[in-house]
């Protein structure tokens, strides 16, 4: 049988169903997924985020190797790098450096959406556009004109506007600092980031409409980021719990090391307290988050 990127698409989804951090009945989701053309956000040189034996993380040419390429896409637990060193790196061979953009794995985007469970007619704030892929995907469930995508680079900003407009897609696309949200759009009924924070920035918290879930990775001391879901219970405050272990890029500004305590987290560390127990609030002054002491299992 031939390898198509609809093959590839089918396959993926497939693999995806069957764990159980993936669709999860989502049908909105997988239908989604089948629907979009992942390999048209992907850029035509991407690493591949494992170093070989040189120590640096090989290129993946389409021009060079298609059908490693195409593959490469659809492979569910595989991110791509789309920038090393904010984009000092051309990506004309292997390289080192740090990572700072990418097109997340299938199955990290997946699992992103199906826990922000957005509605049709939602008002959607994207932090993080990227490669435009994730934003394909919100506004085949929420709709173009309900969505509004913000990211800080201008290339990329520019690359996925035009990947989007190629498939009838017209979000509207800002180029800016997404700490500060958009609030020309809000209030929202969903929130997401695709970088990681250290500290929720208030300004995301204060254009959530009530009701609505803000949904971000959140550097933690668990060695990993951690994807937490807060509801607006009220203006400018939201709360939620972490639903899954993560690994995603900061956002640029707060890439430098903090003490944790600083950050509003519990003093001793996660020794003793498992990630699922934590409860996260956040407010204009700040986030908080707290251990929630698991009820003791009754004797039978």
């Amino acid at each position: 049988m031939p390898v198509t990127p609809q093959s590839l698409r089918e396959r993926c989804a497939r693999e995806m169903s069957r764990s159980p951090r993936g669709f999860a009945g989502c049908d909105w989701l997988y239908e989604a997924f089948l629907t979009v053309p992942r390999e048209h956000f992907v850029p035509d040189r991407v690493w591949w985020p494992a170093p070989g034996p040189d120590g640096r993380y090989p290129l993946i040419d389409r021009a060079v190797t298609p059908r490693a390429w195409l593959k490469a896409a659809y492979r569910p637990g595989a991110a791509l790098i789309t920038q090393i060193d904010d984009g000092a790196v051309p990506p004309t061979g292997p390289a080192t450096g740090a990572f700072t953009s990418s097109i997340s794995s299938p199955g990290v985007i997946v699992e992103l959406l199906r826990h922000l469970a957005p509605e049709p007619g939602h008002t959607v704030l994207e932090i993080g556009t990227g490669t435009g892929y994730t934003t394909a995907l919100l506004a085949r469930r929420a709709g173009d004109t309900h969505l509004t995508t913000i990211e800080i680079d201008t290339g990329m900003s520019g690359r996925a506007r035009r990947r989007l407009h190629a498939l009838g897609l017209a979000p509207r696309v800002v180029c800016g600092d997404g700490e500060q949200g958009y609030p020309e759009g809000g209030p929202y009924d969903r929130i997401v980031s695709t970088a990681s924070v250290r500290t929720i920035p208030p300004a995301w918290v204060s254009q959530l409409r009530p009701g609505g879930v803000l949904l971000t990775p959140l550097d933690s001391p668990y060695g990993c980021d951690l994807l937490v879901r807060l509801v607006a219970d009220r203006p400018g405050h939201a709360k939620g719990t972490a639903v899954a272990p993560v690994e995603f890029m900061r956002v640029r500004s707060q890439r430098s090391p903090r003490a944790y305590t600083d950050l509003g987290w519990p003093p001793g560390g996660p020794d003793g307290v498992p990630w699922d127990t934590l409860e996260v609030e956040a407010d204009r002054t700040g986030q908080r988050i707290t251990a929630v002491p698991t009820p003791p299992e009754r004797n039978s």
